[in-house]
């Protein structure tokens, strides 16, 4: 795939996330996305009682996973969250650090981290810090942050192993990283990426599968990969041009 095809896809995915930041779900363009709801939520591994312990605009996930479920944050803890979205994982994951300990959200959509402060002074997160950046390049210090987490955001970029590269180099030695995300199942034949409506398309075009995927992790200098937890993608299984062949998967890995 060449850089401007490439640069091409991730402008469409900002406008994207941009317009669902203003509308909400009717942003997006297809039926089969993430609902805002508590029972999907629920279906991905969030409690009733996480969902109701943050300001409610804040209460919606287009995830797949629940990685603050997974990071055994402690107390005084430095997370960064890649991707925060509307900051339902860093509000949570600021309850469990802690007011001695600290969140960092960033996202690449000024319109995004402007509904994430709306949602963040909605509650009591002194903790929290959210900033527009891009996950490819971090503004933040090498070594300075003690987990990663992310929830369906890496899949979207065109250069993987840039962004594991990148959380690799913000940690600190022995640092964490936990991350919720979607791969293929096996590379996708040429029929699939032309049938795919607009949204899977522009996913499909630069997703990895599973191999290249935990490849790319160590690529990173990662060790210690683990897969905690692995399966079909529901909304790709209600498709029956993607069905059996969008996976779910929660990785760990060690700094």
């Amino acid at each position: 795939m060449t850089l401007k095809k490439k640069s091409d896809i991730k402008k469409r995915t900002k406008e994207l996330y941009a317009e669902v930041a203003s509308k909400g779900t009717s942003g997006y363009p297809s039926a089969a996305l993430p609902p805002d709801s508590l029972e999907y939520a629920r279906s991905i591994g969030y409690s009733d009682q996480e969902m109701k312990s943050v300001p409610e605009e804040a209460a919606v996930t287009h995830g797949c996973g629940n990685p603050t479920a997974l990071a055994e944050l402690k107390e005084g803890e430095i997370v960064l969250d890649l991707g925060c979205g509307g900051g339902l994982d860093a509000f949570l994951a600021a309850q469990r650090v802690g007011r001695k300990g600290r969140v960092i959200g960033v996202d690449m959509t000024p319109e995004t981290i402007e509904k994430a402060r709306a949602n963040a002074g909605a509650g009591d997160y002194p903790n929290v810090e959210l900033r527009v950046a891009e996950i490819e390049r971090l503004p933040l210090p090498d070594d300075s942050v003690d987990v990663v987490i992310s929830n369906c955001v890496i899949n979207h970029s065109p250069d993987k192993v840039a962004v594991f590269r990148e959380a690799h180099r913000v940690l600190k030695a022995g640092g964490r990283m936990f991350v919720s995300d979607l791969v293929t199942a096996s590379r996708l034949p040429e029929e699939v990426l032309r049938k795919a409506d607009r949204l899977w398309a522009d996913w499909l075009a630069v997703a990895s599968d599973r191999r290249e995927y935990l490849n790319a992790i160590g690529a990173a200098g990662f060790r210690k990969i683990v897969v905690a937890a692995e399966g079909p993608f529901p909304l790709a299984e209600a498709d029956n041009l993607l069905k059996g062949r969008i996976i779910s998967i929660q990785v760990k890995a060690t700094k």
